[in-house]
């Protein structure tokens, strides 16, 4: 058995370097090693041979001679690094998302101070994920950014392709449309890959450009990159990310004003998505649904459904304010199109009181809603200032087409 006196190295890195591939034990055992064995060499319960040593290297996309280095002691400033890193991974798991980012930071500035540039970028990368995860976009945009101007990005076309995944989903939930459809056409460009990771952040990557171009009014193009996304899923996708697929062909038919090929999408999602395998995501599924169904004025039992499983899981997970929000407007939607105006104001008038914390696009959509009900209400001059707010809150997001239906909504009064 190897030393442990400085720090053992071997089963944290290598558990290190198979979570920031996202890879489970039986993927990185590959057809000769099981999943079980590899929790053996991650637990130090074995000793990693020459054979096993190129197999991991293999899998990993590293020199043998880099892996089989991990045996040997580390200085206690890279044990610690290696710790923090393994905290961040396990907070991530647990979806801890504060910890994970705070681990993941500290992580990272060992890394720096090391001159370890991979660690470095790994857990950056990790950080600016959890602060996204956990609503703090204008921190994670900071992370990112130092991340697409790394060596190591600019070399890499994988990291690259990460990167800009991420980044472009950061600025969509900001409301900052132009720079989300940017950088993930930047991404999707790249292509992908030759890895599952690299696939799964292609497809990701593709549903954020559908997602900012429908947000900017730009439909046809959001249904052309719908068809590259279906032709994805065969019956060896793995039935969450055929579910996702589903979701977001469906999100697009709705706007479209497509509804039966939205109903027929959104229900393969509806049995694909496990609440079970992913809470938050569920949340998410239930709360889209329930937005472009109202959005395309479908008033029936399966929209009020949705929107309820999206009150219910958002308070499970827990929703952060800008959250607790949106899931409120889709009840002032549904308050408006049952008729129940006062009931739909009332709770305009709280999201109008904090729609600061919202992304433009999303506070534009709350001050259409709140001009629409206040104009049935017969109170104009009200109905006025919300649609012109509305409108400046659609151009500040670059949804230009929208900020044309406010300034519709508005000449209709004023005429």
């Amino acid at each position: 058995m190897r030393s442990n006196s400085v720090g053992s190295s071997f089963g944290d890195r290598l558990k290190h370097e198979r979570l920031s591939r996202n890879l489970s034990q039986g993927e990185l055992g590959g057809e000769l090693y099981s999943a079980s064995y590899i929790s053996l060499l991650e637990n130090a319960h074995r000793e990693p041979t020459a054979e096993i040593i190129n197999q991991l290297a293999e899998q990993l996309q590293l020199a043998p001679s880099s892996v089989a280095a991990w045996d040997q002691a580390v200085f206690p400033e890279e044990s610690e690094c290696l710790r923090l890193s393994l905290c961040a991974r396990q907070s991530w798991d647990t979806r801890d998302y504060s910890g994970a980012a705070s681990n993941a930071t500290a992580a990272a500035r060992l890394a720096c101070a090391n001159d370890d540039a991979v660690t470095w970028w790994h857990m950056t990368f990790l950080a600016a994920t959890s602060l996204l995860r956990n609503g703090e976009q204008s921190e994670a945009a900071a992370n990112l950014r130092k991340l697409l101007g790394h060596s190591l990005t600019v070399e890499s076309d994988a990291l690259a392709l990460r990167a800009n995944q991420v980044m472009a989903s950061v600025m969509l939930a900001n409301g900052q449309l132009a720079e989300a459809i940017s950088h993930a056409t930047a991404a999707v460009e790249i292509g992908s890959g030759d890895s599952p990771e690299e696939f799964s952040a292609y497809l990701l990557a593709l549903q954020t450009l559908i997602g900012a171009l429908s947000e900017a009014g730009r439909l046809d193009e959001a249904w052309i990159h719908t068809l590259v996304l279906a032709e994805a899923v065969t019956d060896e996708t793995p039935p969450q990310m055929a579910g996702e697929i589903h979701w977001v062909i469906g999100n697009v038919a709705f706007i479209r004003q497509d509804t039966r090929t939205g109903l027929e999408h959104h229900a393969k999602a509806s049995r694909l998505l496990s609440p079970t395998a992913d809470l938050s995501r569920w949340a998410q599924f239930n709360k889209a649904t329930a937005w472009v169904r109202l959005r395309a004025g479908v008033v029936e039992p399966a929209t009020l459904q949705a929107i309820e499983r999206s009150e219910l899981a958002h308070s499970v997970v827990g929703a952060t304010p800008a959250e607790t929000l949106e899931v409120s407007l889709l009840r002032a939607r549904w308050n408006f199109l049952t008729d129940d105006l006062q009931g739909a104001l009332e709770l305009l008038d709280v999201i109008d009181a904090q729609h600061e914390l919202l992304a433009p696009h999303i506070a534009g959509d709350a001050s259409l809603l709140r001009g629409s009900t206040l104009q049935a209400m017969a109170r104009l001059d009200d109905a006025y200032a919300a649609f012109e707010s509305a409108h400046e809150q659609f151009t500040q997001a670059g949804a230009h087409e929208r900020a044309a239906e406010a300034q519709a909504s508005m000449a209709e009064i004023r005429n």
